[in-house]
């Protein structure tokens, strides 16, 4: 009976495929600089964009991104615009006068509302 027995393997602990035959994609190597001086390594792939820092995965500091002769990668920054609340977008349509005529208007409306549902 012993000499009949199937033998199979174990599942999900090891897997059929082989790597024959797979390419794999570009990919470069970009090396940062943290504050107290260490330097590591992240491979991304070969058409993305390189960020300027990245953390470090041993210590969590930031690091700098650094060019093939060992300097920090200085680009233009580009003055970001500030967002804006949706009170300065209220602004750039109404005055403030026009603004509390309006609040004063809904308010008066609001307090008649409630004054006839408490009546009733």
């Amino acid at each position: 009976m012993a000499d009949r027995s199937l033998r199979g393997m174990r599942l999900g602990t090891q897997s059929l495929q082989s790597e024959e035959g797979v390419e794999f994609s570009p990919r470069k190597k970009s090396i940062y600089r943290t504050a107290d001086g260490k330097t590591f390594e992240v491979t991304f792939s070969a058409d993305a964009e390189v960020p300027e820092v990245w953390e470090s995965p041993k210590s969590g500091q930031e690091g700098v991104l650094l060019s093939s002769d060992g300097t920090p990668v200085e680009t233009s920054r580009v003055e970001s615009k500030i967002p804006r609340s949706h009170w300065d977008m209220l602004l750039e349509r109404r005055s403030r006068a026009e603004l509390e005529e309006l609040l004063q208007e809904r308010l008066d409306y609001l307090r008649a509302r409630k004054g006839q549902k408490i009546g009733a």
